[in-house]
């Protein structure tokens, strides 16, 4: 397997840590997003919508970050961190989209100004990171893991970078213990794999 990504990029550390967790063998392919070889036509046969992560399995493209992890641990077979019983599948597939909505257009939309410049409204993404948190800090405090059951998942995987890298965004996530433990439990997980620090916003 090869997973091409940004190391800047929350969508492409979620794939490279789920990667890692599962003890998959792959090879990291670096992308230069400053330079435009994300834009570049060899790239954009892989994903025309010129995104990291891709994941190229012998010539099986991958693009999109939560199809990357649904596709690893169906091809593993590790329905402990993908299930397939009913129940199971739409909890995970119910946070996958709070890391496509909610997260996406709050916490990495916040650190998106700071790391990248982009012209958001400040007030207005940090305001959404903080209603995510409360709700995700309610939803931690009877549970180990976001989908309840005593192992994580791959909803745990897609929710963690942005949240953890949050701080960058000016978004201040030592309120809600429930969530700062959760990250801790995801950051002991064998085989863990941080995701690049950078000195913006409250981590500056």
């Amino acid at each position: 397997m090869k997973l091409y990504v940004h190391p800047l990029s929350g969508h492409a550390h979620r794939a490279h840590l789920f990667l890692s967790l599962v003890g998959a063998d792959f090879e990291l392919v670096e992308v230069d997003l400053a330079k435009g070889a994300h834009k570049a036509p060899d790239f954009l046969k892989l994903n025309p919508f010129g995104q990291v992560p891709v994941l190229d399995d012998n010539g099986t493209i991958i693009a999109d970050s939560a199809a990357i992890l649904i596709y690893v641990a169906r091809k593993l077979g590790l329905e402990s961190w993908a299930p397939t019983d009913p129940n199971g599948a739409a909890a995970v597939q119910r946070w996958l989209s709070v890391a496509a909505g909610q997260i996406a257009f709050g916490p990495a939309a916040a650190r998106l100004i700071t790391v990248f410049g982009a012209k958001f409204n400040a007030e207005e993404v940090i305001g959404r990171a903080h209603a995510i948190l409360r709700l995700m800090n309610d939803e931690l405090a009877d549970k180990t893991w976001i989908c309840g059951g005593t192992n994580p998942t791959i909803a745990d995987v897609a929710l963690y970078s942005y949240i953890a890298r949050a701080p960058e965004g000016n978004v201040d996530i030592t309120p809600y213990q429930n969530v700062t433990a959760w990250l801790g439990r995801i950051e002991h997980l064998p085989k863990f794999i941080p995701f690049v620090k950078t000195p913006a916003g409250l981590a500056a």
